[in-house]
C-alpha cells in the first residue's frame, strides 16, 4: 500500500507520528467506454463554453456563481492562502462513547501506521481507546479540505474514519411517516417471529457480489472463445510523438478560421473543408511553410497563439 498522508496524532502533550493508508478499495471489474464500431476509447476534452477552444489544466480555475448571476473566480493561489491548521496534524478534540456516533455520519476509513519511533505512544493511544470503549473525535485536512473524523480501534490497528459535517446530512422529510398507522399486535408478533428466524451473527465473508462474479465469468468466456479484438491505436499516434495532438490542433485551427470567415460574411475556402491532416500533407508537398506544423514540435503547444497565426494567414 502507498501512504496518502503523513503527519502526527496530537494526543494531549503526546504526538504520535503516523502514515495514513486507504483501508478499502473497489473490487469492480474495470471497464472503459469504447466505440462499438471499432473499439476506440472514448475521450473527453476540456473545452471552454465561451470560445469553444480546448483548455489546458494550467488555464483552469474554479468559480462560484452568486445568486444574482455574478461569477467569483478562485485560483490556486487563493486556495493556498486559506488556513489549514490540521494539514499535518490529526487534532484530537474529545473522546465520545462509540454508540453516540450516528452511522449515517461515517465516511471513508483509513489505517494509521505508526512511525518506527512511535510504537509505544501508538500502543498507548490504542489501549486508551479500547479500555474506555470510546472514539476520539478529531479534525484532519485531507486533499486540501478539513474534515471531521473519529479514531477507533480495529484489531491491532487504529482506524481514522471520516465524518460528514452535520449540515451535510439531509432530513428525512417524508409526510407519510407522520401518518397515523395502526399495527395489530398479531402482525407485530408475526414480523418479530420472522426476524427471529433469520437472526444470525454478522459475517460479511459469506456474502458474494453475484453481479461482479457473473461479469467476470462473461468476460472469461469471451476470451476463451476468441471473441476479442486487438486494441486499436488512437488516430494520429503513428509516427512522431504527439501526432494525435497535432491533428486535433489543426482541426481546431481550421474551425476557428471558418468561424472567423463566417462572421465576416465570407464563404469557407475549398481547402478549409478538407480534413486538416490531408491539407497539411498537400501544402507540405507544394513547399509551402505550415506554421501550425512547425509549432506542433513544441511539447506544450499554445492553442491561442496558433489561432492568431491561423487567422493572420486566412486574411
Amino acid at each position: 500500500m502507498r501512504a496518502i498522508w503523513k503527519g502526527a496524532v496530537a494526543f494531549g502533550l503526546v504526538n504520535v507520528p503516523v502514515r495514513l493508508y486507504a483501508a478499502t478499495g473497489e473490487h469492480e471489474v474495470t471497464l472503459h467506454q469504447v466505440h462499438a464500431a471499432d473499439g476506440g476509447r472514448i475521450r473527453y476534452r476540456k473545452v471552454c463554453s465561451v470560445d469553444g477552444e480546448p483548455v489546458t489544466m494550467d488555464e483552469i480555475a474554479k468559480g462560484y456563481e452568486t445568486a444574482d448571476g455574478e461569477l467569483v473566480v478562485l485560483t490556486d493561489q487563493d486556495f493556498q492562502r486559506l488556513p489549514l491548521a490540521t494539514e499535518r496534524e490529526i487534532e484530537v478534540l474529545e473522546f465520545v462513547p462509540a454508540d453516540q456516533v450516528d452511522p449515517i455520519l461515517l465516511g471513508k476509513t483509513y489505517y494509521l501506521e505508526p512511525d518506527k519511533t512511535a510504537a509505544k505512544p501508538y500502543a498507548l493511544l490504542r489501549g486508551a481507546l479500547e479500555e474506555a470503549d470510546r472514539m476520539a473525535v478529531v479534525k484532519v485536512a485531507l486533499r486540501q479540505r478539513e474534515s471531521m473524523a473519529v479514531l477507533r480501534v480495529r484489531g491491532k490497528v487504529i482506524c481514522l474514519q471520516t465524518l460528514l459535517w452535520p449540515d451535510e446530512v439531509r432530513a428525512a422529510d417524508f409526510p407519510i411517516l407522520d401518518a397515523d398507522v395502526t399495527v395489530k399486535p398479531a402482525e407485530l408478533a408475526m414480523a418479530q417471529s420472522l426476524v427471529d428466524s433469520l437472526a444470525s451473527d454478522f459475517d460479511p465473508s459469506q456474502f458474494e457480489d453475484r453481479y461482479e462474479a457473473a461479469l467476470t465469468e462473461l468476460i472469461e468466456a469471451k476470451v476463451s472463445s476468441g471473441d476479442t479484438q486487438s486494441v486499436p491505436q488512437p488516430a494520429g499516434e503513428e509516427g512522431a510523438e504527439g501526432g494525435g495532438e497535432v491533428v486535433d490542433l489543426l482541426a481546431a485551427l481550421q474551425r476557428s478560421v471558418e468561424k472567423a470567415r463566417t462572421a465576416r460574411g465570407e464563404a469557407p475556402a475549398e481547402d478549409d473543408e478538407k480534413p486538416a491532416a490531408k491539407r497539411r500533407r498537400t501544402r507540405s508537398t507544394e513547399g509551402a511553410t505550415d506554421d501550425a506544423e512547425d509549432d506542433a514540435a513544441d511539447d506544450k503547444p499554445k492553442p491561442r497563439a496558433k489561432k492568431a497565426k491561423a487567422k493572420a494567414k486566412a486574411s
